[in-house]
């Protein structure tokens, strides 16, 4: 899959990670809720369209889903990483954004290893440039860099 579907399917998961936040639906139902329900303009994250049919590749749908359903699954042991890896910072201090942003990535530095270190946090950093706030690239990197350190010793 072209970097750029990754990209897509990443900002993709993002977007979903970022809508289960406080919601207490099943899985499933927030997948096919955002799949049902979102479609783009030609940017995949661009504005909004209604009533149109979405332009999300079935490979950008596979991959978000895989990342979403990864962070879901390993939920615990991605957020206690994070709480061991950012000292001062409780999860619910953590921006939105971020910590969403952080479980996505933090889930492919753990559990998807044939995807470099380098990639998962460089993608992340240029995420989080579009969608956080000004400090969130520093912020993400000081944390992910620990964690896949952290990611490096379990190898």
């Amino acid at each position: 899959m072209a970097q750029g579907k990754r990209r897509s399917g990443r900002e993709c998961a993002l977007k979903i990670l970022y809508s289960l936040y406080d919601q207490e639906k099943p899985l499933e139902l927030v997948l096919a809720d955002f799949w049902t329900n979102f479609r783009f303009q030609d940017d995949v994250l661009g504005e909004a369209e209604e009533g149109t049919s979405g332009n999300v590749s079935a490979d950008v749908r596979t991959f978000a889903d895989e990342l979403v359903r990864g962070v879901y699954d390993h939920l615990e042991e991605i957020d206690s990483a994070l709480l061991a890896t950012s000292k001062n910072w409780s999860l619910d201090r953590m921006d939105r954004l971020d910590l969403s942003l952080m479980r996505l990535a933090s889930y492919e530095l753990l559990y998807v290893p044939q995807t470099p270190a380098r990639v998962v946090i460089n993608e992340a950093i240029e995420i989080a440039k579009r969608y956080g706030t000004k400090d969130s690239p520093a912020f993400l990197n000081g944390v992910l860099d620990k964690i896949a350190i952290r990611a490096q010793k379990k190898d």
